[in-house]
């Protein structure tokens, strides 16, 4: 983790695995990001369709997304379109983040959270690091264990 414990307020990162700069401006909505030629960082909420943001991966430098609930996984969705099209930018998880949901997150591409409720650091640490094996390629990058067994 590069960044941790770094505020407690709604969008405030609290981890961040990322060694770059942080973007500095806030991100509009899919709409407005569209709309304009300048914005580098874009919030989406469910419902929005993430495909509309393929012709712009290059520009995008953030891209949050929001849980709005715990129960809707449908920005799970949003951060594996976006990092099979190589996107390779900060993918900021938002919201009702909770601390059993963080790991897998982090395998479906989301490098940085902002939960609406600050976790427990302990937690968090024990969730990232539970499962030094997985069992399903993803964006990730890590190794199955099929994989490591059997070449």
């Amino acid at each position: 983790m590069a960044d941790a414990d770094l505020g407690q307020g709604a969008d405030e990162v609290q981890f961040r695995f990322r060694d770059d700069a942080r973007v500095d401006h806030p991100a509009v909505t899919v709409d407005s990001f569209l709309d304009q030629s300048n914005a580098t960082a874009v919030r989406i909420e469910p419902g929005d369709d993430a495909r509309l943001l393929l012709g712009h991966l290059e520009r995008l430098a953030l891209v949050e997304v929001n849980f709005p609930g715990f129960g809707d996984g449908r920005g799970y969705s949003a951060a594996r379109i976006l990092r099979e099209a190589g996107y390779t930018g900060e993918l900021r998880a938002v919201g009702d983040v909770l601390v059993d949901q963080i790991a897998a997150m982090r395998r479906c591409g989301f490098d940085s959270f902002a939960p609406a409720v600050k976790l427990d650091e302990a937690d968090a640490a024990a969730a990232f690091d539970r499962w030094p094996h997985v069992y399903q390629p993803t964006t990730d990058g890590r190794v199955p264990i099929w994989k490591l067994r059997h070449g």
